[in-house]
């Protein structure tokens, strides 16, 4: 079993599917979205059954929040950028998660939302690895 994975836990295919493993944090598992389009974060916390944040114990939601706050924060320092988007929305992969993006306002499809607009960008192998890093430095 990797590091941190707790038993029962299987990640949404989707999200595994759209996005790359950065780190394990306390609670979550951070990945990378692959669409170059913007600096976008995934915190995935690794229980079970878990499709809200209300679900979470009270100790979880702590962490999640902790974690999350510390990624924005870094993702912040990384991108330079404008503004962080935080949210969990769940309308089609269900499994709790939160995204966290970077925006700033010569981003494509600025001020509205990443969802919906435009296709996907994936990175270049070389790009998203280097963020990456950048990314784990930083937290």
């Amino acid at each position: 079993m990797l590091p941190g994975l707790k038993a029962g836990f299987e990640l949404d295919r989707r999200l595994e599917g759209d996005s790359e493993p950065v780190m394990w944090l306390g609670l979550c598992e951070l990945r990378m979205m692959d669409d170059a389009r913007w600096p976008w974060l995934i915190l995935v916390p690794q229980r079970p059954g878990i499709e809200e944040v209300h679900d979470l114990t009270p100790l979880d939601q702590t962490m999640l929040t902790f974690e999350t706050n510390m990624v924005a924060q870094a993702l912040k320092r990384v991108s330079g950028c404008t503004k962080i988007n935080t949210g969990a929305l769940g309308n089609i992969v269900r499994q709790l998660h939160v995204h966290v993006v970077a925006r700033s306002e010569n981003d494509a499809g600025w001020p509205g939302p990443v969802w919906g607009y435009g296709p996907r960008e994936p990175y270049k192998p070389d790009a998203m690895r280097r963020l990456a890093e950048r990314v784990r430095a930083a937290l």
